[in-house]
């Protein structure tokens, strides 16, 4: 039995996140579409992340057991062929048999993108949030840096997927920086709560409008209150850039 580990990119405009659902068509199932293929078998296939609908990945981690003997090279191309062109596999790797994708990775990156201009730019409608307001970008790092550290961050995690468990994560990086009219947000954490990412940009988008001072973002950490934070930045503008494993740790572009 070998414990093989793909890492893909996915455009998610098409799919309701990565989880297999039964009114909705996601990454999961497709990909397990492509394996059965090829394999003859749905394998089990464990995700790195549970990602939101609409959500994009540009690397993102699967694990799954097999018995077929298909070269690892040729198992990616093979499911290159079947996979749809909003999906692609860029590795295919052995790792060892304790190897999981979501329970052995030790941290994530995502990269939250801003198209910052008063003229909407049609070709980036699925990839960007348009806001067409000036954003000051020493105003927003002066809040985003107060996430950075261990706190329990119940204030930017979706209020009806909040449960009794551990709250707390280690944020290791947290900043904006400006390409031209695009605007981005990158954070780094040993994990992420249900909405965390785009319940910052939210908040962080009224520290930009003058609703809220940098620091207050401290305040809104310490309320462990999902009220005291803003809305939910909408979802395609959020990309999985990064995961990390320690020890299978690689970068193949």
């Amino acid at each position: 039995m070998r414990n093989l580990m793909l890492t893909i990119c996915f455009d998610g405009t098409n799919y309701h996140g990565w989880q297999v659902q039964q009114n909705a068509v996601t990454v999961q199932q497709v990909l397990q579409d492509a394996l059965e293929k090829i394999l003859g078998s749905r394998p089990d296939v464990k995700g790195c992340s549970r990602t939101d609908a609409f959500v994009h990945a540009l690397k993102y981690c699967v694990s799954f057991h097999t018995e077929k003997t298909i070269p690892c090279e040729r198992l990616a191309g093979a499911l290159n062929h079947f996979l749809p062109d909003d999906i692609a596999v860029t590795s295919c790797r052995e790792v060892p048999e304790n190897f999981h994708a979501r329970y052995s990775c030790t941290g994530k990156e995502y990269v939250y993108r801003i198209w910052n201009s008063r003229t909407r730019e049609p070709f980036l409608r699925n990839y960007t949030l348009h806001y067409w307001y000036p954003l000051n970008l020493q105003r927003l790092n002066n809040a985003a840096v107060e996430f950075v550290g261990t706190h329990d961050f119940t204030s930017f995690c979706a209020a009806d997927s909040r449960k009794s468990s551990n709250m707390a994560r280690t944020v290791t990086k947290a900043n904006w920086n400006r390409d031209g009219e695009e605007i981005r947000f990158s954070i780094a954490a040993d994990g992420f709560l249900y909405h965390m990412v785009r319940i910052m940009v939210g908040t962080m988008l009224w520290v930009a409008q003058g609703k809220l001072k940098p620091e207050e973002v401290a305040d809104i950490i310490n309320a462990k209150d999902r009220s005291a934070a803003g809305p939910t930045a909408p979802p395609q503008g959020l990309f999985l850039t990064k995961v990390f494993y320690r020890g299978v740790n690689f970068d193949e572009r």
